[in-house]
């Protein structure tokens, strides 16, 4: 009787894998580009700093994909190169943050995860998160999915001041980062092609960024994580100080 009910959990697991993959494979309307409500590259006495605002509108697909259960990563990554004239140019800084989008039935709420480091081998298992912030609505967490806020790209200390140097910043849904079975279905459909990329020349001139709020450095509070990791608006006057601690070459 055991083995009996153990082949039926099994089946039905199989079962809603398939659905999943089929869903999946269904969809083939492409999906909308994220369009770029805002951009603004900010250089400051400390470093230098990235605003971004997208407008994400997934297909039917991927939502009703995310609606089942399969979480979704969303991965920023910005890369500043300093421009050499005699030879290629020369990357100097790379920052990259990946969130989590998960749909939690028994709550009917969505669940975002923020994580400042690249995933190991285990793919989304092996992230590790920061910050986590629940939504009651798929359009408030894609809202905050598709914006970055201040995101400290590089020290001051690496932008030399007598060259020119460039951004490179990109946000994508990454695949790579599904369950490998589901990887199978979604493989070069244009449902599932969510991303945006864009290049911006770094100002040759030092602006007066407002400095950060301060807050404790062995204990800050949760709110201020929150609005360091863009994950809640800052206040109006208020200006977020969360360190990203960009990857030299």
């Amino acid at each position: 009787m055991l083995a009996g009910l153990a082949a039926l959990v099994k089946a039905g697991w199989r079962l809603a894998l398939l659905g999943l993959l089929l869903l999946a494979v269904a969809g083939w309307a492409r999906a909308d580009q994220p369009q770029v409500l805002r951009e603004q590259l900010q250089r400051g006495s400390d470093g230098l700093y990235l605003t971004v605002r997208l407008d994400l509108t997934p297909s039917r697909t991927v939502e009703d994909v995310l609606v089942r259960g399969v979480p979704l990563y969303f991965v920023w990554q910005a890369d500043v190169f300093r421009q050499r004239w005699y030879w290629t140019d020369r990357r100097v800084a790379t920052v990259q943050r990946t969130l989590r989008l998960a749909y939690q039935p028994l709550t009917r709420r969505w669940r975002l995860s923020l994580a400042n480091s690249p995933a190991g081998g285990g793919g989304g298992a092996g992230l590790q998160y920061a910050l986590h912030q629940n939504f009651d609505s798929l359009a408030d967490a894609l809202a905050v999915v598709g914006r970055v806020t201040r995101w400290r790209l590089a020290g001051q200390d690496e932008i030399e001041p007598d060259a020119r140097h460039r951004v490179e910043w990109r946000m994508q849904l990454d695949l790579a980062l599904l369950p490998r079975p589901f990887q199978i279905g979604v493989a070069n459909q244009p449902a599932w092609d969510i991303a945006v990329t864009r290049r911006l020349r770094v100002p040759e001139t030092v602006e007066d960024v407002p400095a950060a709020d301060p807050v404790s450095a062995s204990a800050p509070s949760a709110r201020s994580r929150e609005v360091d990791a863009g994950l809640i608006e800052p206040a109006e006057n208020a200006a977020p100080g969360f360190d990203d601690s960009p990857r030299k070459d």
